[in-house]
């Protein structure tokens, strides 16, 4: 014979706090464990975010990102001659040389100063990028130092809003428009005219080409071509799995950081789970021996008391879920470990991340609650029946 379902989840109300105290203890333990992965994956999906698998990044071979990479003006005009590239409505290639520079900025919290990225860009980087929207002001004149910055920039230091002026490279520059590009990476930069950065901090070479293909299909064809060429001496990857590289390091760290909290956090959780179906079965001793003289064989009153701990648990990872979730509407900053440079992200929740929550809540249910279970299957049926 079989106890049913009703049996467990009735159970659940009959000590309301005890169960409640539980529920939030787990419930805590599963907004961490979440709140953790969605940082990372947050983390992911800005940098993420930032590139497209019809565009190409050309960097110097062995660098590890565009801040150690540099491109000569001889290879860049090779790089621009490429017959994958797609071509403008002026019939131009869409390729840019762009400079990657890292600069102190100090935050409008008065918290102290961080490293920002400067990108050095050409008119022709906002088509390769359809993302970056211009959202308040105009574009940036080629030829005057002049930038526009990503809106969490704008939001985050001192004079980067608009019609403001920031100071960098012994130069005063003019913010002249705030632009967002679907809460990437990129959302976190400065971005003025190449020519003038490239003066400004002495560097007579780019970082970095992006190449913007005509067909995305002939990657393949255009990475071993120019990675084969002597004249070149360069890296060829798309772009959304370069920026895909710059985030591992990072969404790594905090990954396995925050899983080592959610694992200590969890034993905690587990013995609040035995000591509440301890309690549970030392009181329904009466009710254990009855079930067991009506028939009911010991794996069923394992399996109603372990059902009973898992609905428990599940109750408490639903709670930490639900409430991990608003932190979707949450942005923060950290540093990007491969550049050492402020990166805004958004807490991301996905699929993943629930399926993950809920089978972690079950799990700390059924360890919580197997050793209460054994016992309960185990009670001798006259002892139990004597029990007050």
């Amino acid at each position: 014979m079989k106890i049913p379902l009703y049996y467990s989840y009735r159970n659940l109300f009959a000590r309301r706090l005890t169960t409640g105290l539980t529920v939030l203890g787990i419930g805590l333990v599963v907004f961490v464990f979440c709140a953790v992965l969605m940082m990372g994956n947050g983390i992911k999906q800005a940098m993420v975010a930032s590139g497209y698998d019809d565009n190409a990044i050309i960097i110097r071979k062995a660098s590890q990102n565009e801040m150690s990479s540099y491109i000569v003006r001889d290879q860049a005009g090779v790089l621009e001659s490429q017959m994958e590239a797609a071509r403008g409505a002026d019939g131009k290639p869409l390729v840019a040389g762009e400079l990657y520079v890292v600069v102190s900025l100090e935050k409008r919290n008065g918290s102290g100063s961080v490293n920002v990225v400067v990108r050095g860009v050409k008119p022709v980087s906002l088509a390769i990028r359809p993302n970056i929207k211009l959202t308040a002001g105009r574009m940036f004149t080629e030829g005057l130092s002049e930038v526009i910055v990503g809106r969490q920039a704008a939001d985050k230091f001192k004079g980067a809003e608009l019609g403001g002026s920031l100071k960098f490279g012994q130069r005063e520059w003019r913010v002249v428009g705030v632009f967002e590009a679907d809460r990437s990476a990129f959302e976190s930069e400065v971005w003025g005219d190449v020519n003038q950065m490239m003066a400004a901090f002495d560097r007579p070479v780019v970082s970095s080409m992006t190449m913007k293909l005509a067909d995305p299909s002939k990657f393949s064809d255009l990475k071993k071509r120019l990675e084969g060429d002597p004249r070149l001496t360069v890296d060829v990857k798309r772009e959304k799995e370069y920026y895909a590289d710059q985030s591992y390091a990072t969404s790594t760290f905090i990954n396995i950081l925050g899983m080592v909290i959610s694992i200590i956090f969890s034993f905690g959780a587990v013995i609040g789970a035995m000591i509440t179906m301890y309690a549970s079965v030392a009181n329904r001793s009466s009710e254990i021996g009855t079930l067991r003289a009506l028939g009911f064989q010991r794996r069923s009153i394992l399996s109603a008391f372990l059902i009973e701990s898992v609905l428990l648990s599940l109750a408490g990872g639903l709670l930490g879920l639900v409430a991990a979730s608003f932190l979707s509407f949450v942005t923060v900053s950290t540093t990007n470990w491969d550049t050492f440079s402020e990166l805004a992200f958004g807490f991301a929740l996905s699929t993943a991340i629930v399926g993950s929550a809920l089978v972690f809540s079950v799990l700390m249910g059924f360890f919580g609650g197997f050793l209460p279970a054994v016992r309960a299957a185990r009670m001798n049926i006259i002892n139990a029946l004597r029990a007050e």
